[in-house]
């Protein structure tokens, strides 16, 4: 038991190690979190370098009203996502109420932000399953997804966020996940990593997210 545990926590901190690879690009806020690369082409009989950087890739997932959300649906809003299961009994019912905190405190930008919150227990978590777990904690908003799709995919695409989701029959709930809320601007760039059970972290994302929409996006809230 303990050696797969502490292979999903190595694979936690090689994910972190990722996360803090970031480059501050002029005129931006704040940073693009991940790996970058470079590709050299020829402008005007010139080398140019372009930077290439990390970009979250396209999905497909059912929400809880049973509808098809494409990532493209959501291209011109700022998320904030994590990776949860309904039946967590450890880490997840503080994540969502945090995240509920958070939305709660953001209404004044629902025009512009989007929330993301993806099953990795897609076999439980069926979309009435997610209406329950929303009535749960009295979640009611159009700005919301609770998401479920393919278990694997979700798995991998959690890493794509710089979170970790593995099934682990040893782990309490039967699957081993981190915390992590992340801010992804309108690119599909991942701008920042915030400990989702840490109440200064989550009042840091409301801060990053105000101040992304503001300097990069011309727009500011009510608050």
């Amino acid at each position: 038991m303990k050696r797969r545990r502490n292979s999903f926590f190595l694979a936690i901190l090689v994910l972190s190690t990722v996360a803090c690879t970031e480059t501050k690009r002029e005129g931006l806020i704040l940073p693009i979190l991940g790996e970058r690369d470079v590709d050299y082409k020829m402008v005007d009989g010139k080398e140019v370098a372009d930077t290439i950087y990390h970009v979250v890739p396209e999905f497909s997932y059912i929400n809880q009203d049973s509808l098809r959300i494409e990532s493209t649906d959501l291209k011109d809003k700022v998320w904030v996502v994590d990776f949860f299961f309904t039946h967590c009994p450890t880490i997840c019912p503080p994540m969502t109420s945090q995240m509920k905190r958070l939305h709660d405190a953001t209404l004044d930008l629902s025009e512009k932000v989007q929330y993301l919150s993806f099953s990795i227990d897609p076999r439980r978590d069926t979309p009435s399953r997610l209406r329950e777990y929303m009535g749960m904690y009295e979640i009611k908003t159009s700005n919301w997804y609770f998401m479920t799709g393919d278990e694997e995919e979700t798995h991998l695409l959690a890493k794509e966020f710089f979170n970790g989701a593995e099934r682990d029959e040893d782990a309490d709930g039967g699957f081993g996940h981190t915390d992590y809320f992340a801010l992804v601007d309108t690119k599909g760039h991942v701008r920042g990593i915030y400990r989702g059970t840490d109440v200064d972290q989550v009042d840091s994302l409301q801060n990053d997210l105000r101040k992304l929409l503001e300097h990069e996006y011309n727009f500011t809230g009510s608050k």
